[in-house]
């Protein structure tokens, strides 16, 4: 009897440490002109035209949750900022996108890409006609 009672206990403390959330961790930022169905960047680019919509994706590579966010800059202005909440069972990817109807300006660009409000990293850009 006292065997089945450890038995149950040990299962049950394995159900919740499964159940329970960890951060997500980004394991590595794509920036390009169109994305795979996984929405992982399909078309990787650091050069763009002014009329092309710009896409970056934060790569997991592992389960995990929280709060995925990107600033897109045109040299050091602020153009937008954006954030999802996110939750994956395994390995994920998150897009992003920034576009104008008029057309981007031509000049540098860059995208900042952030986990729970810590940054993680940056992609630089170009726009040329």
């Amino acid at each position: 009897m006292f065997r089945t009672g450890k038995l149950v206990a040990a299962v049950l403390a394995a159900v919740v440490l499964v159940g329970c959330s960890q951060p997500i961790v980004v394991t590595t930022i794509q920036i390009g002109r169109s994305l795979n169905v996984d929405q992982s960047v399909a078309s990787q680019t650091t050069t763009f035209k002014p009329n092309e919509t710009v896409y970056v994706s934060a790569l997991n590579s592992a389960r995990g949750e929280g709060t995925i966010s990107v600033r897109w800059y045109m040299g050091s202005q602020l153009l937008s900022e954006r954030e999802k909440r996110v939750s994956f069972k395994g390995a994920g990817a998150t897009e992003f996108n920034i576009s104008s109807a008029t057309g981007f300006p031509i000049g540098d660009y860059s995208v900042e890409v952030f986990v729970n409000g810590a940054s993680v990293g940056t992609r630089r850009f170009n726009v040329s006609k």
